[in-house]
């Protein structure tokens, strides 16, 4: 008994709707990425100021329920949270740039080296924000590595250049941020002559970085001086 025949109408439905599914699932992927970080900061945001802003605006919203009453919903307390804490990031920036917002600074320092679990962490962050923000002195901010080994590369910034103990060779410590989130990594002391230096800012590197090299100078950097000689032995 023969087979029945295929349905060629099908057979040829079948690629087309697989072509379309994946260039759908393509168009909506940069989106989907975009709204699952935004949502991330705008709740991490506005959960700073909520534990104030939320029963102000319940409080208010019970005294002048005609007028105010529309001061209770959910998406509106979320909103003037995220809100009131930019506002607060602003003028905390607004204040680091005036006499007297230093002197708060300075003083809150102080405080908090006083406390002997935050001091580390806190004089640890501000230190790593500080040599981001200088140039290095031996070597550049921004270079590349070889990590995972010698044949693939990895953005680091250049936190600081020692000696080796013993044979005074130049060693750097250098800071490899992962993608999307830079905010994790790794720490890898590497010699000063094998790394690639860059012509890159920070913001540069670090547009790389979180964008997974969409974002990035038309060039860059491979191969170090001296490399073409050996691999030419």
């Amino acid at each position: 008994m023969n087979p029945s025949p295929r349905n060629p109408h099908m057979s040829s439905h079948r690629p087309s709707l697989q072509r379309y599914f994946v260039s759908g699932l393509i168009t909506l992927l940069p989106l989907w990425l975009t709204v699952i970080v935004f949502r991330f900061v705008f709740v991490l945001l506005s959960d700073i100021s909520r534990p104030w802003i939320t029963p102000l605006l319940a409080r208010l919203a019970n005294q002048f329920p005609l007028t105010l009453g529309w001061l209770g919903a959910p998406w509106v307390q979320t909103a003037l949270a995220l809100i009131a804490t930019l506002a607060v990031i602003i003028g905390v920036g607004v204040m680091a740039h005036r006499v007297l917002g230093q002197r708060l600074l300075r003083w809150f320092e102080s405080f908090v080296q006083r406390i002997p679990l935050a001091n580390l962490i806190y004089g640890a962050v501000r230190k790593l924000i500080d040599i981001l923000q200088t140039h290095p002195e031996g070597a550049q901010r921004v270079v590349l590595i070889d990590f995972p080994h010698r044949d693939m590369k990895a953005i680091g910034f250049v936190t600081r250049v020692l000696r080796e103990e013993g044979s005074d060779r130049e060693l750097a410590a250098v800071y490899v941020p992962t993608t999307p989130n830079p905010t994790s990594g790794y720490l890898e002391v590497v010699p000063v002559e094998h790394l690639t230096p860059t012509d890159w800012t920070v913001d540069q590197a670090m547009s790389f970085i979180i964008s997974g090299g969409a974002v990035s100078p038309d060039t860059m950097p491979y191969t170090r001086a001296g490399d073409f000689s050996r691999d030419d032995t």
